[in-house]
This record gives C-alpha cells, structure tokens and sequence, in this order.
C-alpha cells in the first residue's frame, strides 16, 4: 500500500485549481505603446497585425537559374540569352520566343518568363542554354502573395515579439508598432542568513541565489525589475516594502517567507496590508507558494528553497505574468517517455521532478532522474532538461512505465 508523504495534509489546493483560480483573479494592463520596430523585441502585441502589402510583391525566383517560357523548350533545342535578372536589378525587356534570362535568388521574374531552370541542370555554350530535363510551369516562381496578401492577419494581439516574429514584422515594412506597456515588478527575498554573491558568510549564512535566478529569468521575458534586494525577517521592514511595490510595481515577488516557521513573516504581512488568494498547494516541490494582492499590486511568494523557488516560477508565475502583460501564451506540450530507472514518489501532491529526457535507439524517449530531487539541490536542476508531471495520486515509478513531462532546456531558465 501507497503511503502518503508527511507533508501532504488535508486541505492543500491541487495545482491545476490553483492556477486557474489565480489567472481568473487577475486583468491584464490596459497601457499601450507605440515604439519602434527596432526596439520591439520581448514586448507583446497590443492589437492583431495585419500585412499593408502582398509578400512577396512581386513574382520571383526561387533558385540562381534561368527564367524562360516553359513551352518553348524542346529536348536538345537551345534558348537565346538576352539579359540578367540581379536581386534588386531587374531585367528590363520582355522574355519572348525561344529565348531566357539569366536569374539570381530572389530576383524578379522577367515579364513573359513563367518557369525557372536550376543552373545545374543546364548547359550554355556561346550566349545558347540548354536546359536539361522537363520543366514545368512555374517551377522555382515564388508568386506574389505566396507567404502573406494584403490585408491577411499575420499576427494576433497578444503576440510575444520574439527574433521570428521581429523578422516578419520586418518584411511588411513597418516601422513602428502598437505593444502593451512592458510590466514593472519588484523583487525581494526575505531572511536573517541571507547574504550576496561577494560578501563574508557567518556560521549560519547562505548566498541569496533566488532573488538572482528569478530576477534573470524576469530580464529574459523582457519585465522592468525594480529589485528591492535582501530584508531582514523584520515584519514592520517587510510591511514597508509591500507597500511600496503597491505604489511602484505591477507586481511583487518574494522569496521565503512563506513556510510556518517562527520568522516567516511574509503570509502574515501580507494578511494585513493585502489580501490572500491561497496558500500551500498539492505540489512538490513548492508546497508553501503563496498568491495574493496588495491593493492592484499582484502577489507571488515563492518558497525559499531554490528548486521550489524555480519550479513555482515556472509553473505558476509566468503563466501569471502573461495573463498580467497580456500576452497569449500557448498550452505547455507535454510529451510521453519511459522511465529508464524508478522515481520514488508518495501520493498526496503532484510531483514536478526533474529530468534529463533523450532519445533513445527505436526512437522513443527515456528519462532519467537529474540528480538529486531535493528542493534544495539546485545543482541537479542546473543539469535537467525536462520537468516530469507525475500525477497526485501517482505513487512510486517503476522502471519502463511512461510517465510525462514537458521540456525546459532554452527556455527563459
């Protein structure tokens, strides 16, 4: 019989509950912007896009060739060369009987030519060419409108900018665009032993990682971080700067604070001065997430442990962050592998593991623990690819069940 962990006590919001009960209590900003294209990257569209002209414009080749008529080509009959069509150079007449242009990559397509032959599979010999092969028509033409038509919705409101969006919206011409104000957020951790990467550590003390990885993930997903830096497990302290982020920022994140020990004291600020959403969730890691709102100011408090920290982060605050900045964000895919080794897990909470998943030789997946699974070992979590979703009531994994996960490698963490 399945044991059920320690931690797993009556009354813990199941995960899926609690993140769709959070992005219901949250709107996004209504703020817009109009900045230039070439500043545009990691900001979110505020209105859809459509495309002001035909892409391309014009009929071009697909191929460095020769553009020709394809009825004109009979085997072992050659075409007369009369010009060169250069990318940004047209041919300048018209393509007529028995005759072709030589084309480059992108050039336009001659008037009267409807086909082009690769270069390779012709021959020239004194101003002659003779394609080699059937053709037909159309081959290698690029038509107008092909990739978008004028008026087309290319994207919709909402739309992160990311490198592959920049480069479309680039190719319609636009030389500005309409985003959602990017978010303003403050960032704090909270407690006694917590130092910077620099500074002595005393018997006791350990290096603040999480305000760090957090704010860096933050920085990727284009958000203006106001970050508060380390407080003191002083109540009165910590009231201070929840206020502020009330005054300042679009949201707070807090790091620690937020478990039932003696000087945790992050819950109980946030009872006074705010308002608690929920607190203590089915999952593991990441128990004692809390969610909440000071005045307007959206409230996240991460566990203190750094795995927790991260894991939350990725589960339940950046879902929340896009909800916030108005950004639509696609459903995680999630994959099936097979277990290459067991996974302990009691039932209870929903645990998030994490993973190195890769290919194997029939050409299914397996995965592998990372490393330790403690929430405090984020070494291992440095090296994982995958997170694996084993389900509440799921208990211990045995080698070769499918289990499944989703993908984190080249993500914002």
């Amino acid at each position: 019989m399945a044991i059920i962990d320690c931690c797993s006590q009556p009354g813990l919001r199941p995960y899926l509950d609690a993140k769709n009960d959070m992005l219901s209590r949250l709107e996004a900003i209504a703020a817009t912007d109009i900045i230039p294209l070439e500043q545009a990257l990691n900001h979110i569209l505020a209105e859809a896009v459509s495309s002001p002209i035909d892409v391309p414009s014009f009929a071009n080749s697909a191929m460095d060739g020769y553009a020709l008529r394809a009825e004109d080509l009979v085997e072992g009959q050659g075409l007369q060369l009369v010009g060169t069509s250069l990318a940004g150079h047209p041919f300048g007449g018209r393509v007529g009987p028995g005759e072709c242009v030589r084309i480059m990559t992108g050039a336009a397509l001659p008037l009267g030519a409807d086909s082009v032959v690769m270069q390779e599979n012709c021959r020239s010999e004194h101003n002659v060419v003779y394609p080699c092969g059937p053709v037909k028509t159309g081959q290698h033409v690029r038509l107008p409108a092909e990739d978008l038509a004028q008026g087309e919705v290319v994207f919709d409101a909402g739309t992160r900018i990311n490198a592959r969006v920049l480069s479309v919206l680039a190719s319609l011409g636009l030389e500005q665009i309409c985003v959602r104000r990017p978010l303003t957020l403050a960032l704090l951790s909270t407690g006694d032993e917590l130092k910077n990467p620099g500074e002595l550590l005393a018997p006791g003390d350990i290096y603040d990682s999480n305000r760090i990885g957090v704010r860096a993930m933050l920085e990727r997903l284009g958000i203006r971080v106001l970050d508060y830096g380390i407080l003191a497990d002083d109540p009165e302290l910590i009231r201070e700067h929840f206020l502020k982020a009330a005054r300042e920022a679009d949201a707070l994140i807090t790091s620690g604070g937020v478990s039932v020990g003696d000087a945790d004291y992050t819950k109980q600020v946030l009872e006074e001065v705010g308002r608690i959403g929920f607190w203590k969730l089915a999952i593991k890691p990441g128990k004692p997430f809390a969610f909440g709102h000071i005045g307007n100011c959206a409230f996240f408090g991460l566990p203190g442990n750094p795995v927790s920290a991260a894991v939350t982060f990725h589960l339940l605050v950046r879902p929340a962050l896009a909800r916030l900045a108005g950004e639509r964000l696609a459903p995680t895919p999630l994959l099936q592998a097979r277990a290459l080794m067991p996974f302990r897990k009691s039932p209870g909470r929903m645990d998030f593991q994490r993973g190195i998943v890769s290919t194997q030789p029939d050409g299914s997946l397996g995965v592998v623990a990372a490393g330790s699974q403690s929430s405090a070992v984020y070494s291992a979590m440095a090296e994982a690819n995958c997170l694996l979703h084993l389900e509440q009531d799921r208990g211990n994994v045995a080698e070769g069940e499918l289990v499944t996960l989703e993908l984190i490698d080249g993500l914002y963490w």
